[in-house]
């Protein structure tokens, strides 16, 4: 990480930690802190990080956005960052202007398909979309005759079936009935589908070691503090035998998520090794947030499952975070294909190279 890229982290850490405090959120029940720490992201210029100065962003690199979303995941943060940087990122692919405020993109389902009619009207169902109830604007990637298409929408012409998911967190099922879009433009050369679904998933795995960091962090700290039969539990074997395990999992998951934002910081395009680094990312992680998150409860013991303590802040949005942009068993079985597509003599060189 550059010492551009440190700043532009810092920056993100410091409004986490001035107006994103875990604790404070949880004992927050009218979520008063929502508008002051949006107010401080946006004059930051971080939810357009990945936009360019010439479309309204902040033109900050990739690798700078990808510190920032592994920032915001140690900070398990519950507002649209990630989905306006996402949201930003799909819309510069088509050189379309961003807009202010929040916003989300659509779809984030590996199996959802949207279709842009001959008369310019987007039509379809995508579920799962992440925060569509508290987005001004929906980033779309849209199929039509004449290929992938990107187009921005306003959240208002659409039908927004409200949800929540593990995390607590807006998680919602928009539908297009032949909506009428702000702009469209075309999605550059090979850019489809898979990619975005790509990108998203390497954005969630970042967020998902993120998480896993701060679990570690808290659960050692528990386990250095609680004391049980006249001695803390962190001086039992058992207790310390969990705790590396955690380690493990959240050293493997850091690992697999900054290598495949380092490839898509350093690739020009969406090929087969950048598809290896970003799906084996997103099975990697979403294995480490399942384990993670059950050694986490165990060491905090029954304080850990109340709605009072922090841990579920962490821990249910890891494993939320699991789904978005395609689980860890649908990548797995993409992966698959591609491996038996190439045949067995390419496996290893294909490994080998990463």
């Amino acid at each position: 990480m550059t010492e551009t890229d440190n700043i532009v982290v810092e920056t993100a850490e410091k409004i986490f930690a001035d107006l994103a405090d875990a604790q404070t959120i949880n004992a927050d029940k009218a979520e008063t802190w929502k508008a002051p720490l949006w107010q401080a992201l946006s004059e930051s210029g971080l939810p357009l990080s990945w936009v360019s100065e010439e479309f309204g962003g902040s033109g900050a690199s990739l690798a700078e956005g990808f510190g920032v979303l592994n920032a915001a995941g140690r900070a398990g943060l519950a507002v649209p960052l990630a989905e306006t940087m996402l949201a930003g990122w799909l819309l510069a692919q088509g050189k379309i202007a961003a807009p202010e405020g929040a916003m989300t993109i659509a779809p984030a389902h590996p199996k959802d398909r949207l279709t842009l009619d001959a008369d310019g009207k987007l039509s379809g169902r995508a579920r799962s979309v992440p925060f569509a109830q508290d987005a001004r604007h929906i980033a779309v990637l849209a199929q039509s005759a004449a290929g992938a298409k990107i187009a921005l929408v306003p959240a208002s012409a659409c039908r927004i079936d409200r949800g929540l998911g593990l995390g607590g967190d807006a998680s919602d099922v928009v539908i297009f009935d032949k909506v009428a879009p702000i702009t469209t433009a075309p999605a550059p050369q090979g850019f489809d589908q898979t990619s975005l679904m790509l990108m998203g998933a390497v954005a969630r795995s970042l967020q998902i070691a993120g998480a896993l960091e701060t679990l570690l962090d808290r659960s050692v700290t528990y386990a250095n503090e609680r004391v049980a039969f006249e001695k803390k539990i962190g001086k039992f074997q058992a207790v310390q035998h969990n705790l590396a395990k955690l380690a493990g999992e959240t050293s493997a998951a850091l690992a697999a998520a900054t290598s495949a934002a380092d490839a898509i910081s350093s690739a020009d395009g969406f090929d087969e090794a950048l598809f290896l680094e970003a799906s084996a990312a997103k099975i990697r992680c979403a294995e480490a947030a399942e384990k993670g998150a059950a050694i986490a409860h165990q060491v905090h013991g029954a304080i850990g499952f109340t709605r009072e303590h922090i841990l579920h802040r962490f821990s249910l949005r890891a494993l939320a975070w699991r789904d978005d942009f395609g689980n860890e068993s649908h990548w797995a079985v993409e992966l698959g294909r591609m491996v038996a597509k190439r045949g067995a003599d390419d496996l290893w060189p294909l490994v080998a190279s990463r």
